[in-house]
C-alpha cells in the first residue's frame, strides 16, 4: 500500500485536468488549504472536485470486496465514506459547493465536463 500514490494518479487527477481543458473549464487550482485536501479548487465560484476512487471510496457500482483480510477493508472503507460525508457537511456548511466525481464517470467526458459547469454556475448566481 505504501506504494500508491495519493497525488497525481493518472485514472483520476490527471484525466479530470485533460477533461477540463478539453471543454474550456479553467480558473481550477490545486493543493488549496482546505478541509479535505480537495483535488481542484474553483475560488471565485466557492466550488471544491473531489475525484474518487472506485475501491478506496467504496463505490457503490463498481466496489468489489477483497476476498482477503475483509474485516480490515470493511472497517477501511467505512471510516473513508464517513469521512467523505463530514468533508461534504462541513465544507458546505462554510459555503462551499461540493462536487464529489467517481473513477469510473471519467469514462464519459462530457457528462463529467456537464456537472461541474453546472456547479460552477450555480456557484456564481450564489
Amino acid at each position: 500500500m505504501s506504494l500508491i500514490r495519493s497525488r497525481g494518479n493518472k485514472a483520476t487527477e490527471l484525466r479530470l485536468i485533460a477533461i477540463f481543458r478539453e471543454y474550456g473549464i479553467t480558473g481550477w487550482r490545486r493543493n488549496q488549504p482546505l478541509l479535505g485536501k480537495p483535488d481542484f479548487t474553483f475560488r471565485r465560484e466557492r466550488v471544491v472536485v473531489f475525484v474518487d476512487g472506485c475501491f478506496w471510496h467504496g463505490c457503490p457500482k463498481c466496489y468489489k470486496r477483497p476476498g482477503s483480510n475483509q474485516e480490515f477493508w470493511d472497517t477501511k472503507i467505512a471510516t473513508n465514506r464517513k469521512r467523505d460525508r463530514y468533508v461534504n457537511r462541513e465544507l458546505r456548511s462554510l459555503g462551499w459547493q461540493v462536487v464529489r466525481i467517481w473513477q469510473h464517470q471519467l469514462g464519459k467526458p462530457a457528462r463529467v465536463a456537464s456537472l461541474v459547469k453546472r456547479a460552477l454556475e450555480s456557484g456564481l448566481r450564489s
